[in-house]
């Protein structure tokens, strides 16, 4: 595509789609590309004809295709914003956090710490680290999310209609997520299934909180016990469905939240823990396991637990 967008005078630009674009809806495609221009206007200039796709009016809902040439009348936009301030260690650490890459996607072990994208006070986050150490790569998303403070599997997509691919699989059951997660007090059962429904709400001084309510969504996790200890669990939780805190919630709800959740779990309980060492929730996406959205190949990622949590744990007494 032309860059024409950076320039002072408006005029009229035609912009070829790439693959990074292709398969996009219109709207979507010129609010992105038309930075600072009210989406009421973009909407009008569509209705009024102005815009154009191969020079044939279009409705907003199109989905743009590889080579389609899109007509923008003159518009000025914002001036293009600075880079987003990217830490050092991050991108030190996502260089060398690679667990998979092909032409379609990466598979990172994110390191715990570090927001997967920047906003609401976090200047950046992993997805902007990476388009600046592959500027070269034209598209670069987030197939989905983690918390900060956990580590373990992320998804990017490299291409839109990859993407469009794992977004499917994870609405439905194609991706298998399984997490590692050390649970406060002696879990006794070796399964058990939690399918409480989950509220998202916002607690007293605007913290977002998630709480168990029938007004909520459906939620589902398996938990599996692996191996018990004096005063704490290890476990596998697999998320059936992609609650936000989801994990954190059913095992807090259980009675025994993930050890060092500073939001559902315990005060005096995680200070005891703290004081032996854990600094930071001990949630790992720990596998992913999802046909290849390009060929279909059975693929299986695993994350080795981070150092620091195995130490934690190495020095746990087991029962």
């Amino acid at each position: 595509m032309n860059t024409a967008a950076d320039q002072t005078t408006p005029q009229v630009q035609w912009l070829e789609i790439t693959e990074a674009n292709s398969e996009q809806r219109l709207d979507n495609f010129l609010i992105a590309y038309l930075k600072g221009v009210p989406k009421t206007r973009i909407y009008r200039m569509v209705r009024k004809g102005e815009v154009r796709v191969n020079k044939g009016r279009i409705d907003v809902s199109y989905k743009l295709q590889l080579g389609d040439i899109v007509r923008i009348p003159p518009v000025r936009v914002s001036e293009k914003k600075d880079e987003a301030i990217v830490q050092p260690t991050l991108k030190f650490s996502l260089e060398n956090h690679i667990l998979y890459e092909d032409d379609g996607f990466i598979v990172l072990n994110k390191p715990a710490g570090f927001a997967v994208h920047g906003g609401s006070g976090v200047s950046s986050g992993v997805i902007e680290g990476l388009r600046q150490i592959r500027p070269q790569q034209k598209f670069l998303e987030l197939v989905h999310r983690l918390d900060k403070d956990t580590s373990g599997c992320l998804l990017i997509a490299k291409k839109r209609s990859v993407l469009k691919v794992l977004h499917e699989l994870f609405r439905g059951d194609g991706i298998q997520k399984t997490y590692l997660a050390l649970l406060a007090g002696q879990f006794q059962r070796k399964k058990q299934v939690v399918d409480v429904p989950l509220l998202k709400n916002v607690a007293q001084g605007g913290e977002r909180m998630v709480v168990v309510s029938q007004a909520g969504k459906a939620a589902e996790t398996l938990f599996t016990r692996l191996k018990q200890y004096q005063d704490a669990t290890l476990v596998h939780a697999a998320p059936k469905t992609g609650r936000t805190h989801q994990i954190r919630v059913h095992a807090a709800w259980l009675g025994h939240p993930i050890v060092a959740d500073d939001r559902y779990g315990d005060g005096e309980t995680n200070k005891m823990f703290k004081k032996r060492g854990y600094k930071r929730l001990f949630l790992h996406a720990e596998q992913l396991q999802f046909a290849h959205p390009l060929t279909g190949e059975p693929l299986h990622f695993v994350a080795p637990l981070p150092a620091d949590l195995q130490q934690l744990i190495d020095h746990e007494k087991p029962l």
